[in-house]
């Protein structure tokens, strides 16, 4: 896919869109595929999580030497998988070095997130959030923590000690103006502990198109025929960007933007089209807005680059009329807020899953190496 200096993707950044990949793999860094999707296709930042990290690593062979020196040494599987992903995220950190350094440390960015089977002990959270900045090493870093109870004030400790952070599994908007206040707390900390505020990134990953397919699931069971099927995924992504609006142009915003501090951008998540009756760039095309980034599994931004139609800001106009597309789907009986409770408590378990067939997917492998009788 080369796309240059025209299309799609080109509009999207000009409209002030970062274009982040949603995936990493030893593969894609191996066979120089992220860089030339950043050469080529106006990337410019990744994002993992548990799943693609499970995905990557089925694929045994491209892992297999570190597998086998990781045995060699006897680690156990907790540091082994560590030792695994953090290889990829840090190799993909110097892949986007050049662009971290020319966009003034906006972009370039590689997201790792910490153990989501500790997503609800906050002291753990930031003990685990330190070890993986110091494990990787690099500036352009994002450790993504989940917009749990517990998670807020962590994310507030992360950036209290000078640490970027990216945060994950947000679906309300009560939940993401807790987010902001996490992000300004800590930014404030961060501060007072006589950080370089420029420094330290932050993004707060909304996720969209969840919403859309739970919601649908529950018109759909109650026989509602309406036309906001398929709406409350942007109207709720909207919304968030005016609440976004709001806070970073308050007074204790500027006082902090003073300082040296950037806004925690707005990072538009799960934008892969679930129903096939939908426009499967939907979820891109429908949230531009300037100072946002949306991070796009590699088929949506083949998608976009092949026949996506950016049509400038599609947001910010369109305030009351997401204001009524979720009125519309309140009257029909669907609760939102019931919605996005159950997608955040499940977006954990599906992270934790994946984590654990992560782990058991290791513990195979390296027991596989230690009992390989020549070695290999």
């Amino acid at each position: 896919m080369t796309e240059g200096s025209a299309g799609p993707l080109a509009a999207l950044s000009a409209a002030g869109v970062a274009v982040w990949l949603d995936d990493l793999s030893r593969e894609r860094l191996r066979s120089g595929n992220l860089a030339e999707l950043v050469r080529s296709s106006h990337v410019v930042g990744v994002t993992t999580n548990p799943s693609i990290f499970e995905k990557a690593l089925s694929d045994g062979a491209a892992y297999d030497t570190q597998v086998r020196d990781l045995a060699l040494r006897g680690v156990d599987v907790g540091e082994a998988v560590r030792a695994l992903t953090t290889y990829d995220v840090r190799w993909a950190c110097d892949v986007l070095r050049e662009v971290y350094d020319t966009s003034g440390t906006v972009d370039g960015r590689v997201s790792i997130e910490v153990d989501p089977r500790i997503s609800q002990d906050t002291a753990r959270t930031v003990a685990e959030a330190k070890a993986l900045w110091w494990l990787v090493d690099r500036p352009n870093l994002y450790i993504k923590i989940p917009a749990t109870m517990e998670g807020l004030p962590a994310i507030t400790a992360v950036l209290a000690a000078g640490i970027s952070v990216n945060v994950t599994l947000i679906f309300s908007l009560d939940r993401y103006d807790a987010v902001m206040e996490a992000y300004l707390a800590g930014m404030e900390a961060a501060r007072d502990n006589g950080h370089d505020l420029s420094t330290i990134g932050s993004v707060a990953s909304f996720f969209v198109s969840r919403v859309d397919t739970e919601i649908d699931k529950r018109l759909d069971k109650a026989g509602v025929v309406s036309g906001v099927r398929g709406k409350a995924a942007i109207a709720n992504a909207r919304l968030a960007y005016q609440h976004y609006e709001a806070v970073f142009s308050s007074d204790r915003w500027n006082q902090l933007e003073r300082a040296g501090a950037r806004p925690q951008r707005p990072l538009w998540a799960s934008t892969g089209v679930k129903d096939p009756a939908y426009d499967d760039t939907q979820y891109v095309v429908e949230l531009v807005a300037p100072g946002t980034v949306n991070t796009m599994p590699e088929g949506t931004l083949q998608a976009v680059a092949d026949h996506g139609v950016v049509r400038g800001d599609t947001v910010t106009s369109e305030y009351a009329g997401a204001e009524r597309a979720l009125a519309e789907i309140a009257a029909t009986g669907v609760d939102l807020a019931e919605v996005t409770e159950l997608l955040e408590v499940e977006g954990v378990q599906k992270f934790e899953d994946a984590w654990n067939s992560l782990i058991e997917s290791v513990t195979q492998q390296l027991a596989e190496a230690t009992t390989d009788g020549d070695g290999r």
